[in-house]
């Protein structure tokens, strides 16, 4: 049996079967794109870098003297709030350490835009060669808010 034209204009004619094949890729479409949202839902709450709770988690494990790591931290909180993508608006320092130029993290290596571990690495060098540990540079900066 065939079914009446499509576009009375053009004189075509589609056949049952062919209607059915459609309906048939439809439904399996439409079920695909649910399963994809439901699985981007699922993935969207998965963070896709690491969080600022995960570059003081890396600081943690670099630095294994709890006194170091408690000067350390509490200049990263005060400069960057742990945010290895802070920027200073005025200077330009930047990430977790706020170094000034920013581009002297690349000595810790290439990913120091975008790799905490990188720009904890290059601030402990720093802390360690300009006050000789995260402590004295944690004790320079209350006195002056800045190291």
């Amino acid at each position: 049996m065939r079914r009446p034209p499509l576009f009375p204009s053009e004189g075509l004619f589609v056949s049952n079967a062919v209607i059915r094949r459609i309906a048939v890729s439809k439904k399996a479409l439409a079920g695909a794109v649910v399963a994809v949202g439901a699985a981007g839902s699922l993935f969207a709450t998965v963070p896709a870098q690491a969080a600022p709770a995960n570059a003081k988690a890396i600081a943690q494990q670099m630095i294994k003297d709890p006194a170091q790591f408690a000067a350390f931290s509490k200049i990263v909180s005060q400069e960057s709030g742990w945010s290895h993508t802070a920027t200073n608006s005025s200077s330009g320092a930047y990430g977790l350490v706020q170094a000034l130029p920013a581009s002297k993290m690349a000595s810790a290596g290439a990913d120091w835009k975008t790799n905490p571990a990188t720009q904890i690495k290059w601030g402990l060098d720093y802390m360690n060669s300009r006050y000789g540990s995260p402590v004295g540079a944690w004790n320079f900066w209350q006195a002056h808010h800045w190291y």
